[in-house]
């Protein structure tokens, strides 16, 4: 079964409409599966209008971001996601078979 965790890895700001005010987020999604960890990184953007309170810079924590994050995204972008690194462990754990490049049996 695989853990997935959320990151937030920095964060832009404006002064305006408040000092400090966050609109973009880096983040990092990270799945770890017993040995196997895979990862994806994105960015969130963040809208004054969309939020509805403005919480001071400083009082700020990465739950409270990451959550900012999943609602923008929605439970279909994070299922998504998360499907994805899902994806890459899978392919660890099960590499795909390549096709060879075998000599013509008539030379």
């Amino acid at each position: 079964m695989t853990t997935y965790t959320w990151q937030v890895d920095s964060m832009y700001t404006l002064q305006t409409p408040d000092p400090d005010y966050v609109v973009i987020a880096m983040w990092t999604l990270t799945g770890v599966d017993g040995a196997v960890t895979a990862s994806i990184q994105g960015n969130s953007t963040f809208n004054s209008q969309a939020e509805p309170q403005f919480i001071p810079y400083d009082q700020l924590t990465e739950d409270i971001v990451i959550g900012w994050i999943q609602v923008g995204l929605g439970p279909i972008g994070v299922s998504n996601f998360e499907a994805n690194v899902q994806g890459q462990i899978d392919s660890i754990n099960n590499p795909p078979v390549s096709p060879q490049n075998t000599p013509l049996p008539w030379i």
